[in-house]
């Protein structure tokens, strides 16, 4: 509740941002909403023109006039209303067009935008809360794109046709008629803001609900072994139970609006009938007028129900575009440097007082230095959550330091291009990411400027000949959702393919080889000797034996450097970390 009420004294959305986010997604596409004006304007005026025909019918029938002639009517009626059919058709598929295209280039920017975003963002929001964000809340401008400002306009337009209509045929029909529209819609106006709190918090809860069922499917192997699926239900009705509470509330109040708008119609039908009465009584119009006031009223309904649709979608879109707008207005920290130009071979990499904190006032890094030159090999050796995988971050820029510099070939990385940086760095984890495509996507990435003999080389060169020449499709052949089907080891050397693919300067190996058998790991230590030849090489070390090829050895303790220095030289110092690390057991010591 208490969320509730902060929620309500949120600040409304100004009407600029609405305006502002139209015209952007609704500009692209300016003759096809033209187009569907024209329609429109094209079925009001033989929505109005219909009953005119009708009204014309009765009077000439109670006048006795010739069947022929009631004839002609009839079948200029007919065709009208055939025609006014057509064009409403065309109109609904034309704005239902419009909206679709704008909604997928709005789900288009929102993933664009959320994948520039910090990691500090991504850490924050689950996959499954930005799946609804992405997906939900875009979903919910549909009508808003495709109908909104076309039917409000609309309505707008036919309401005023009608009530100029009635003050034609009789006055006082109009006088009455638009009293009860401008009460009637001086009611709507202030229901306008009823339920877009409530509507906001809906989204909000169904973006929990995902996010909370994706967090849980991802590992539902480790459900099953703790046996938690007795806490993961309880988790999951409980936030099932909190979006239905909230889907209620925002039911209930757009129950309000509609019940009010149906008592509003029936009023305005007595009245119509009332007023028609005593003029046809009174002999101030004929029966053929009586019936035109009275159907003039009832088409009243159409637009006034229009206007509570569109404020209805409104109010849903109004939850959603804050939501949206309160995305797209998130910024990024790390933001390109002017550009730089790397040298040519093997970078050096140098870290100057480097302080970082994931939490503010929590640092993972204390004043770390070191200078690592182009061409040599790094071990980085620590406890879990010594800064190990922290530093490779920071190289790659998916955070900035608090303090101090990162220089990587001599140039600090935040005066870098975010993307030319990391075409310089590669890296191959213990965890290997695959997607669900072809096995020339997940090599190349969609970088479809590598031919095709380019990756079955190194495909080739790998190891994997045997495993490339048994696919059925080849290149084309697809691969399931992680890799599903391959083994982890297939999977760690199209990791190092992709690497291979790319040609980086600096070179980033967490353990690659440490959860494969020992015939995937000669394969795998091969691809290794040929990766890091003539690049500089930074290997997050779980195990010493990896430490091999290394030139230096740092040792990392909360986040400290405690020891770096020729690897030779530390293995034989009886007085060094390193030594007695390779003195016990290295498993025991380093996890």
């Amino acid at each position: 509740m208490a969320s509730d009420i902060a929620a309500a004294s949120r600040p409304r959305l100004p009407l600029r941002r609405y305006a502002n986010l139209l015209v952007t997604y609704l500009r692209p596409q300016k003759a096809l909403v033209a187009l569907a004006a024209v329609l429109l304007l094209g079925n009001i005026g033989l929505q109005l023109v219909s009953p005119q025909i009708l009204r014309y019918f009765i009077d000439a029938a109670l006048e006795g006039s010739a069947v022929s002639r009631l004839a002609v009517i009839a079948v200029v009626f007919t065709v009208a209303a055939l025609v006014q059919q057509a064009v409403n058709v065309a109109t609904i598929y034309t704005s239902g067009r419009v909206g679709w295209v704008a909604t997928n280039a709005l789900r288009g920017d929102l993933a664009r935008h959320c994948m520039k975003l910090d990691m500090s963002f991504h850490n924050q929001h689950t996959p499954g809360e930005m799946i609804e964000r992405i997906d939900g809340d875009a979903e919910q401008l549909g009508s808003f794109f495709s109908t909104f400002v076309i039917h409000i306009l609309g309505s707008a337009i036919l309401l005023t046709g009608i009530l100029v209509l009635l003050f034609r045929e009789e006055w006082r029909a109009g006088l009455a008629l638009t009293a009860f529209a401008l009460v009637f819609l001086f009611a709507l106006y202030h229901m306008r803001n009823l339920t877009v709190d409530r509507f906001r918090a809906v989204r909000e809860a169904s973006a929990q609900t995902f996010g909370f069922i994706e967090e849980r499917l991802g590992g539902k192997e480790d459900v099953r072994t703790s046996a938690a699926r007795p806490h993961v239900m309880l988790g999951f009705h409980s936030r099932i139970r909190d979006w239905f509470r909230k889907q209620l509330i925002a039911s209930l109040m757009i129950s309000l609006v509609l019940n009010t708008t149906w008592f509003s119609f029936s009023v305005g039908t007595a009245v119509s009938l009332g007023l028609g009465s005593w003029l046809f009584l009174n002999g101030h119009v004929t029966i053929g007028a009586v019936y035109l006031i009275f159907h003039y009223t009832r088409m009243l309904e159409e637009p006034i129900e229009r206007f509570t649709q569109q404020i209805n979608n409104l109010q849903r879109a109004t939850a959603s575009v804050i939501r949206i707008l309160d995305l797209l207005d998130t910024r990024r920290q790390v933001l390109d440097g002017p550009g730089v130009r790397f040298p040519e071979g093997a970078l050096p990499v140098r870290f100057e007082g480097v302080t970082f904190c994931y939490t503010p006032g929590e640092p993972v890094l204390h004043d770390v230095s070191f200078e690592l030159g182009p061409g040599r090999a790094l071990g980085l050796v620590g406890r879990t959550g010594s800064g190990k995988t922290t530093m490779t971050r920071l190289l790659f820029r998916l955070y900035d330091p608090d303090r101090g510099r990162v220089l990587l070939g001599g140039h600090d990385v935040r005066d870098a291009r975010v993307g030319e940086l990391r075409e310089q760095v590669g890296v191959v984890t213990q965890d290997v990411r695959l997607f669900e495509g072809t096995v020339r996507d997940n090599l190349t990435l969609l970088d479809h400027r590598i031919p095709d003999d380019r990756l079955a080389a190194v495909v080739g060169e790998l190891g994997l000949g045997d495993w490339y020449r048994d696919l059925p499709d080849g290149l084309d052949t697809m691969l399931h959702s992680e890799g599903a089907g391959m083994s982890a080891g297939e999977a760690q050397l199209l990791a190092f393919a992709r690497v291979f693919l790319r040609d980086p300067r600096v070179v980033v190996l967490d353990e690659a080889s440490s959860r494969i058998d020992p015939g995937t790991e000669r394969l795998i230590e091969r691809a290794v000797d040929r990766l890091v030849e003539g690049r500089t090489v930074i290997v997050i070390a779980h195990r010493l034996s990896t430490l091999d090829r290394c030139d230096e050895v740092m040792v990392l303790e909360r986040g400290r450097v405690v020891e770096h220095g020729e690897r030779a030289r530390l293995a034989a110092d009886p007085g060094s970390r390193f030594q007695r690390m390779l003195a016990t057991d290295a498993r025991e010591t380093l996890i």
